[in-house]
């Protein structure tokens, strides 16, 4: 689970360790040009060695940061072994964070999660659309009315229990919501990585992710993966119990004073069914959103 004994954070440098090792794991040398030298192996994906012949570093200096020592390692450094172990643009960001955390993150964890007065001004004019703010540890932090008829009512749940990863592992009606629930699961335990990349030292999130471990076979599976997401925008497939499948895109944006917040809308293909069945929601009007929850 990577949780430090003491201090309630998550330990960094078996972060580090774990995320370099799990990256290397899923590599074959055909996949990066080298030659295959003999029908075994005795562990999967490229060697240490092979690893830092395509960083150009020496083997020890590779295996000392795949140990969880990356004080002293540059950012070249870090670009040239995410470029060997061809990592995406989120998981070049997650390596960064992992190596060369920020300092005084501490105080900024314990800051209390508040959405500005005009985001959530912004939120209830957005008329027909599914709309919600989410910060830290896929807190949901504010939400609109469409939103609640889509998900459920977080309003009537109690704070901490107003959390994306908690809802998706925990509550079997979730679990029916998503077509796609795997694919939805594995997404969120990819932005949580992210989230523990950025705040080691969050105790709430070291906490989350030990309640989520032991209640949770699939999320235990997919954290020792170690996969990392960034949400942007893609497409959901859902099954309302009123509406039946929808199929819906979602956007976010990240506010410009607060890159810890999201704003994520859900919109429908105009003239489609499931456009249709966003307007049919809306005119349930807060009975949508009692069914869902309830």
């Amino acid at each position: 689970m990577d949780v430090q004994e003491t201090g309630g954070g998550l330990d960094r440098r078996a972060e580090l360790s774990e995320f370099l090792r799990t990256r290397r794991a899923r590599l074959k040398p055909e996949d990066v040009g080298l030659p295959q030298l003999g029908r075994y192996r005795r562990v999967p994906g490229l060697r240490r060695e092979e690893l830092a012949q395509l960083a150009g570093v020496s083997v020890a200096y590779y295996t000392r940061l795949e140990q969880g020592n990356g004080q002293n390692v540059s950012a070249e450094v870090l670009d040239s072994i995410a470029r060997a172990l061809r990592l995406s643009d989120a998981e070049h960001q997650h390596l960064v964070h992992l190596a060369k955390p920020k300092r005084h993150r501490r105080k900024a964890v314990a800051r209390t999660q508040q959405v500005r007065v005009a985001l959530r001004q912004l939120l209830e004019s957005i008329d027909g659309v599914p709309a919600y703010v989410v910060g830290r540890r896929s807190d949901v932090l504010a939400w609109n009315r469409m939103a609640a008829a889509l998900f459920g009512d977080w309003g009537r749940l109690p704070a901490p229990e107003r959390n994306w990863a908690r809802r998706v592992f925990l509550d079997p009606a979730y679990r029916e919501l998503f077509v796609d629930w795997e694919g939805k699961a594995a997404d969120m335990v990819g932005y949580l990585r992210m989230d523990a990349g950025c705040h080691p030292d969050d105790p709430q999130l070291s906490a989350l992710v030990g309640e989520l471990s032991v209640k949770s076979e699939e999320f235990r599976r997919l954290w020792a993966a170690h996969d990392v997401k960034e949400k942007t925008h893609g497409e959901k497939r859902l099954r309302h119990p009123l509406v039946g499948e929808v199929t819906l895109y979602f956007e976010t944006f990240r506010p410009a004073d607060d890159g810890e917040q999201s704003l994520i809308t859900y919109h429908a293909e105009p003239g489609s069914a499931s456009a249709d069945a966003l307007r049919l929601l809306a005119s349930w009007g807060s009975d949508a959103a009692a069914v869902r929850t309830g």
